[in-house]
């Protein structure tokens, strides 16, 4: 797993979502189209795996949590970002999502949630804000941020 490939891979899903508001509705569509289970999903979930093994994901730790930037917002990813997380019953720091955050919760432990949501998508509305959180064992997330926008705060909820 290059990165190119995986670029590849992650703008065939930035293209179709490219422009279309962070919302409900997108998650609805992200778990009846590309939810557990789909050729996208089991894509995404097996790049990741394959991503890590290799060094090209999850490189960084700190505070119990593997995490890395894969790739930058690009004209090749449609203006996202993409992060991948290994997290085991941790809550991460607290951020803002200026231009909102898609999710992709892909457990390696049976019952795993991130933000009590199961395997799937998740979709934060921009402006929202949460301390992410992996309960009930272990999780990959992937995450899509417009533009790469995050700001972490020292809030404590």
């Amino acid at each position: 797993m290059d990165a190119n490939t995986f670029q590849s891979l992650i703008s065939r899903l930035t293209g179709e979502i490219a422009g279309v508001p962070l919302d409900s509705s997108l998650e609805a569509h992200l778990n009846a189209d590309h939810g557990p289970g789909s050729d996208m999903f089991e894509a995404i979930f097996n790049a990741c795996q394959i991503g890590i093994k290799e060094g090209l994901m999850c490189n960084r730790e700190g505070g119990g949590i593997r995490y890395g930037r894969v790739l930058k917002a690009t004209e090749a990813t449609h203006g996202f970002s993409v992060d991948v997380v290994d997290m085991k019953n941790v809550a991460g720091p607290h951020h803002i999502h200026p231009n909102g955050e898609i999710d992709l919760i892909m457990p390696l432990t049976g019952g795993a949630r991130f933000d009590a949501n199961p395997a799937g998508w998740c979709v934060y509305e921009p402006g929202s804000a949460h301390r992410p959180t992996v309960t009930e064992g272990r999780a990959l997330v992937l995450y899509l941020l417009p533009q790469g926008a995050i700001e972490f705060t020292s809030a404590v909820p």
